[in-house]
Order: structure tokens, then C-alpha cells, then sequence
């Protein structure tokens, strides 16, 4: 929980499985939080994603302890708790979470949605995703080469793309657009391209269950895991 009485603050909710979080994970978190001064980048562990009804490989309370371990020391990442399961066990929704989110903040803040190139591809497919840029302001890590054609293409019916208004931060790049609404409401929208992170989560799951087959415990290791995450998921048997 964010308390309320505190100074504002400009904050990125940063959702997602996190199963395992990785080294892609905290590079995005980090350009952003770095281009756009953000006080403090969320990590928010989801629950149940609706567009993956199987779930998560590792349970949540796994995926929760991994991403406090990853985030441990990098000044100004938090964990949230915010997307944590529901009650009923109905899938969590970015749109609730985020107005969930927007009601705790200290009077004055800013809050941003801070995703992947992967989680952009997929909004138009989200519930409501049309709206959650007017709600939080989209931060998203494109892919190396990426541009803002292929940007628009993909964006949920009825929002456009307008050019930049402004080049940013030359060394990230960081590039700042406009979107717009059917009803002429505009939302700013941000892009970190070049970042050059391709990383699949599943395939880190099947590396990491070789390893740690091959490897005694605690000897293990892998480039785009954090080692304390590395042998967390050795030392409680996770993806094997």
C-alpha cells in the first residue's frame, strides 16, 4: 500500500507474471526510470492474467519472493502487492488495478503503466485496454528497430498515434507521442526503443531446469537471472 499522506511522487506501475523476474525486467525498469525521473517503478507480481488461463508456471508467493530478491538492490523499485489474487479467484484486471492504484496515491502524484514490447502487442486483446492509457500513461520498451508505424498498428481499436512531441533523452531515446481517443482525449505516450532485450521467460525456465539438473546446488547460474533469484529457484525446486 502507498500512503496517501506522503509527497508527490511520479510512479510506474510495472505488472506482469514475473515467472522467474529477470535481468529484461530490470533493464526496462531502469531506462524508464531513469528517462522519465521516476521516483519509484512498481513491481507488481500478477495474480491470474486473463489472457493466460493456465496460469503461472511458479505460484504466486514463489513469483512474489523471486521479484523481492531481483528488485533488492536497486534504489527506488518496490514490490507491489496491488495485483495479488483475488478472493474469488477472478482474473486480475490492469484497468482495476490501476484505478485501485491511482485512489492510494499521495495527493499530486503521477502514475505511468510501464510494459514490455510483449504486453503492447497484446493491449488491444486486454479488457478495456483502449482506456488504460487516459488512466496511467503507457511507458513501453519496443523492440530494437521498432518504429512508430509499427507502433500504431498494433494499438487498440479507435486510438491513433500522434507524432512526437518532444525527442526526450538523447541516450535512451526516449521518445514522447500523443494518443488519441475517438472522443478527442489525449493521453501522453512513451516509447524506449533500442534497448536490445530479447529475452523469453520460458525459455529461461528450460535453461534453468538444465542447470540446475546439471549443476549441484547452489553452483548454478544464468546471464539474464539475478543470482539470488537463481538460487532461490534451485534451492525450491521451481521449473523442473
Amino acid at each position: 500500500m502507498l500512503d496517501p499522506t506522503k509527497k508527490a511522487q511520479r510512479i510506474a506501475f510495472f505488472g506482469g507474471s514475473f515467472d522467474p523476474p529477470h535481468c529484461g525486467h530490470l533493464a526496462i525498469a531502469g531506462a524508464a526510470q531513469s528517462a522519465l525521473q521516476l521516483d519509484t517503478v512498481l513491481f507488481a507480481p500478477v495474480g491470474a492474467q486473463p489472457l493466460k488461463p493456465l496460469g503461472s508456471t511458479a505460484g504466486f508467493d514463489d513469483r512474489v519472493a523471486m521479484t523481492r530478491l531481483a528488485i533488492a538492490n536497486h534504489p527506488g523499485f518496490a514490490l507491489s502487492l496491488v495485483d495479488a489474487p483475488t478472493s474469488d479467484q477472478t482474473p486480475n484486471y490492469t484497468i482495476d488495478t490501476l484505478t485501485r492504484l491511482q485512489a492510494e496515491l499521495p495527493a499530486g502524484s503521477s502514475l505511468y503503466c510501464l510494459m514490455g514490447a510483449d504486453s503492447f502487442l497484446a493491449l488491444r486483446r486486454w479488457p478495456r485496454g483502449a482506456e488504460l492509457p487516459f488512466i496511467a500513461p503507457l511507458i513501453v520498451a519496443s523492440r530494437p528497430g521498432e518504429a512508430l508505424a509499427d507502433v500504431e498498428a498494433v494499438l487498440p481499436s479507435g486510438l491513433t498515434l500522434e507524432k512526437d512531441q518532444s525527442s526526450g533523452d538523447s541516450e535512451l531515446e526516449l521518445r514522447t507521442c500523443l494518443l488519441r481517443n475517438p472522443s478527442g482525449a489525449t493521453a501522453p505516450f512513451y516509447l524506449l526503443p533500442g534497448l536490445h532485450i530479447e529475452i523469453s521467460a520460458t525459455a529461461i525456465r528450460d535453461e534453468v531446469h538444465r542447470e540446475i539438473v546439471r549443476i549441484p546446488a547452489g553452483e548454478g547460474h544464468h546471464s539474464d537471472l539475478p543470482d539470488a533469484v537463481f538460487d532461490y529457484i534451485s534451492a525450491h525446486n521451481l521449473y523442473r
